[in-house]
């Protein structure tokens, strides 16, 4: 009897591990491939996937080549893999026989069971870079600071060493925390960094431990928030953030509160305790959003896809709180598990297709690129950064920078020597505006390391009307006579190296004549 009852307590922890698993990590792809073909115009794409279960599962992929500016494919590969050990890896090498320009390729995959992918990346045909490109004008009376809103600690499942990281942490296991990773990130050149800790791991598990203490749990998220204003205390040149990452992703979706000074969770001990400050039921993103708004909290969509997010069954589903309180949306990452150091990861995952719906559902956000960082490497895994703009020698506090995430003064890079700044009509990007007659749209980009622009794009879509956003041009200005109604613009660069930037959009209420 004694045996029969150990194997079911370990069969019973090892079920709860598994399915801790499926829930924190889901179901991933990524596609790799260079901007520019080889010496003999062929060039090599790879797609990995990846999923928490160990047993055999079946997915579908296709892969499309694409103009720019529309969904007409030029080209499709389609395939089924069998995921063996949770991954799955394919390998395309393929020549372009299409007219000169700059293509998509787009990956969508699927997992039977449920799951759903997109990735979109550029690739240049026989492109040759146009000389740098920017506009005319005064330059914005702005700073702009550089860093990352989104990485983890040993406070949750982050701050490996990099001598052996490969992946996520055990909860609480990590080499390094807050004040590690903020010392990190100071020496290698970001201006912020937001250790964002995921919200159910405070009782140093991936399930609920039932023997976790509810008061060592709130205690933990306290001095996550004293390390970060310690460190600012005693450096002025860097602004240390503490947050924490909340959700799930199975049939959920992860998303940073950036400023608040309370644990959330929905996990209990054995007595009944709840291991957090504030119970926040799991998976109710209209209650969470409702709660955030009342608390003043603010948040950022985290690797977003088409099928979380969901309220009342509806994924990527909007609410007037939610409206108000969510501001970004992360639109790039370098890989979560990367344990490079010197900029040069080349895993990266595109969010921009969920990120266009959540702004056609009529969320007002501006697009962060971070790295989500679970290796000690906080910031130096690529040169991706969220650039945000403060008023020229404003000082870089929690409240400054709050300020500017609210009024979306923000852009996403994937080059931290460019600089991308979109107006219209002399309007700032993240900026709501009446308009009446004509309407002109100006993006300015500038290099400091000697990039010039090899495509433009500027996308117009609709908030509240749920379709697809658009592009509108590929020049760097664009003027127009919008019809009556509202409206949103953004502007996206691509450089001569195959790296983005994305403007944050402007929103325009247009009057009719």
């Amino acid at each position: 009897m004694r045996k029969n009852f150990m194997l079911s307590m370990v069969l019973v922890a090892l079920m709860r591990t598994l399915h801790a698993a499926e829930e924190e990590h889901g179901f991933d792809a990524e596609l790799q491939t260079p901007f520019h073909a080889d010496s003999k115009g062929i060039r090599t794409a790879t797609m990995q996937f990846s999923a928490p279960a160990a047993g055999p599962q079946k997915l579908r992929w296709q892969l499309e080549l694409l103009p720019r500016h529309d969904d007409t494919v030029v080209r499709t590969w389609r395939g089924k893999q069998t995921l063996a050990g949770g991954k799955a890896a394919v390998t395309l090498r393929w020549r372009a026989n299409v007219p000169a320009g700059v293509y998509r390729l787009r990956l969508r995959a699927s997992l039977e069971g449920g799951g759903e992918i997109e990735q979109s990346w550029p690739v240049a045909v026989d492109q040759a870079a146009a000389p740098p490109a920017i506009a005319a004008g005064a330059t914005p009376p702005y700073d702009i600071y550089l860093g990352n809103l989104h990485s983890q600690t040993n406070h949750s499942d982050g701050g490996g060493a990099l001598d052996h990281c490969t992946g996520a942490q055990e909860p609480q296991s990590g080499a390094f925390g807050p004040s590690d990773a903020y010392a990190y990130a100071q020496q290698h050149g970001l201006d912020f960094l937001m250790t964002s800790e995921h919200n159910h791991m405070y009782d140093g598990s991936d399930g609920t431990n039932q023997q976790a203490d509810a008061d060592a749990a709130r205690a933990l998220f306290q001095d996550g928030l004293r390390q970060a204003a310690s460190w600012r205390d005693g450096h002025s040149k860097f602004l240390a953030l503490y947050g924490q990452e909340w959700g799930v992703i199975n049939h959920g979706g992860h998303l940073n509160l950036l400023n608040a000074d309370a644990l959330l969770g929905w996990e209990r001990n054995a007595q009944g305790d709840l291991l957090a400050d504030q119970d926040t039921p799991k998976n109710d993103y209209n209650a969470l959003y409702t709660l955030m708004r009342g608390r003043g909290w603010f948040g950022q969509f985290n690797h977003p896809q088409h099928d979380q997010f969901a309220i009342n069954g509806k994924p990527l589903a909007w609410t007037g709180d939610g409206d108000v309180s969510m501001l970004l949306c992360e639109v790039m990452n370098s890989s979560a598990f990367s344990s490079k150091s010197d900029e040069s990861e080349t895993r990266h995952s595109n969010f921009e297709a969920a990120c266009n719906s959540l702004l056609e559902a009529g969320y007002h956000l501006a697009f962060s690129s971070n790295q989500d960082n679970h290796c000690a490497n906080w910031g130096a895994a690529y040169s991706n950064r969220t650039a945000v703009l403060l008023p020229r020698n404003t000082p870089l506090t929690p409240a400054s920078l709050l300020e500017a995430l609210q009024a979306r003064r923000v852009y996403a890079t994937m080059d931290k020597h460019a600089q991308l700044i979109f107006t219209a009509n002399g309007h700032m990007m993240g900026e709501r505006i009446q308009n009446r007659g004509k309407l002109t749209l100006q993006a300015r980009y500038s290099s400091d390391s000697g990039r010039s622009i090899a495509a433009v794009s500027i996308f117009q879509g609709v908030p509240g009307r749920n379709g697809k956003v658009a592009a509108l041009g590929s020049k760097l200005k664009r003027t127009l006579t919008p019809l009556p109604g509202e409206h949103f613009y953004y502007a996206r660069v691509t450089q001569d190296d195959g790296k983005m930037l994305w403007s944050a959009p402007i929103w325009v209420t247009q009057s009719s004549p």
